[in-house]
């Protein structure tokens, strides 16, 4: 009796690495073959290592909200980044009437996915769309750090395009909802050594502390090319520019006013503010 692999299928294996290691047909064969393995392999490891890279992922969005909010330092590596985060309640507010939408964990609620639903999402109007962002998501998940049930700070996700790229991050702002704590960008990809100082911590230092509205109650942040004024009496309220990328820089301005404005945040902040007595909105 025949042994195994001396079937129709073995024995054509066994002919095929039989034949000659340089034939053109078991060059093909083993060429074909540890392509299949490999692509086997890289499949495999992609699905083992999935939960590793979201979980790396989620730390790292963590962590760079918890630098916006001068939770955490720069530099510091060994931190405990779950124990800092408990102080950190997420929620999903429905951007359009400011109020929170109770039926959305915001552990799931993916706003880059909403993006891309138009049933999740409206279509900016180009006059509107200073950030140029083209759409805007009807939720987002906003971060409150409490003190107990006092209300610390409230962090919002911003984004919007600078010179070359959508840059994604958070602002700070404390609890009079007109002070800022900090700014921090997590994704962006802008030229370096030019509009990529947008994520130097000196350049982001310089927001802390500065007021969003004027006395009027008007939104006055901005972003001044060539750098503040000694002496300007709105000084509070304006950032130095970046040195050569004046894109960059005017894409900050934008999408910081954007997400305060009415289109973004502004909705939220004023009944946040009715509620915990903050300093208000921004028009």
């Amino acid at each position: 009796m025949s042994g195994g692999g001396t079937g129709p299928a073995g024995g054509w294996l066994a002919r095929m690495l039989a034949r000659p290691n340089d034939s053109r047909e078991k060059t093909l064969f083993v060429a074909v073959a540890l392509a299949l393995v490999c692509s086997v392999a890289v499949s495999l490891a992609a699905v083992g290592l999935r939960p590793l890279q979201e979980a790396n992922a989620r730390d790292d969005l963590r962590r760079n909200l918890l630098i916006a909010a001068g939770l955490l330092e720069e530099r510091d590596e060994r931190a405990d980044v779950e124990a800092l985060f408990e102080r950190v309640e997420a929620r999903v507010v429905d951007l359009g009437t400011g109020e929170y939408a109770e039926d959305i964990d915001p552990d799931v609620y993916d706003a880059r996915s909403a993006v891309r639903d138009p049933g999740m999402s409206t279509a900016v109007a180009p006059g509107d769309d200073i950030a140029s962002i083209k759409r805007r998501e009807r939720y987002a998940t906003v971060y409150l750090v409490r003190d107990g049930d006092a209300l610390e700070q409230v962090i919002l996700p911003v984004r919007g395009y600078g010179l070359w790229s959508t840059m994604y991050g958070f602002l700070a702002l404390e609890n009079d909802l007109d002070t800022i704590v900090g700014l921090k960008f997590y994704e962006q990809g802008e030229t370096a050594g030019l509009g990529a100082e947008v994520d130097n911590p000196n350049w982001r230092g310089q927001w802390a502390g500065k007021k969003l509205d004027d006395a009027e109650g008007n939104l006055a942040i901005a972003v001044v090319k060539g750098g503040v004024p000694r002496g300007d009496e709105g000084a509070e309220h304006k950032v130095d520019g970046l040195a050569g990328a004046t894109l960059t820089a005017r894409g900050v301005e934008n999408l910081v006013r954007y997400w305060l404005g009415e289109q973004g945040f502004g909705p939220y902040l004023e009944r946040l503010a009715a509620e915990t007595g903050g300093a208000g909105g921004t028009s």
